[in-house]
């Protein structure tokens, strides 16, 4: 049929003036981690080196739910600001770096996630991909997560 585009093994179809949907319309669950103050190690050839004690938190979502146990994030920071996927202007990444509120518009945060289970009852989680858009608050950080379907 003229102007449709059928895709192999998604069962979805697409009209050219309509874009396909590549993620689930609202999140699948939230992740709000309670962090530590950052530690810095210092600068490396690859950028600063730092860990972020995450002390715990909790996911939830209508079909996840749990808390976070205890742990860490090694970082690196690139001497353009860059940490992994979250970026913007330098006042901006400087004043996150400080700890202070920043509206989450005024930077770019984003995570891919794969995930790994032995627990038959969250099994379709190992059949997944998730993209994750973040907020750093002083203490905590919060990613909203979705699907991509």
């Amino acid at each position: 049929m003229p102007g449709r585009v059928k895709y192999r093994g998604c069962g979805r179809v697409r009209r050219k003036d309509r874009a396909l949907i590549m993620i689930s319309q609202a999140p699948i669950f939230t992740i709000h981690a309670e962090l530590a103050d950052i530690r810095h190690f210092g600068t490396t050839p690859y950028g600063e080196r730092r860990v972020v004690d995450i002390l715990g938190g909790r996911v939830e979502g209508p079909r996840l739910q749990g808390r976070i146990l205890p742990g860490a994030d090694w970082q690196i920071v690139r001497p353009d600001g860059v940490t992994g996927l979250r970026h913007g202007p330098p006042e901006v990444i400087a004043a996150l770096a400080r700890g202070e509120a920043v509206e989450p518009s005024r930077y770019y945060f984003r995570t891919v996630m794969r995930f790994e289970t032995a627990d038959p009852a969250l099994a379709w989680l190992n059949r997944i991909l998730a993209l994750g858009t973040g907020a750093r608050e002083k203490l905590a950080v919060r990613l909203d997560v979705y699907e991509v379907v």
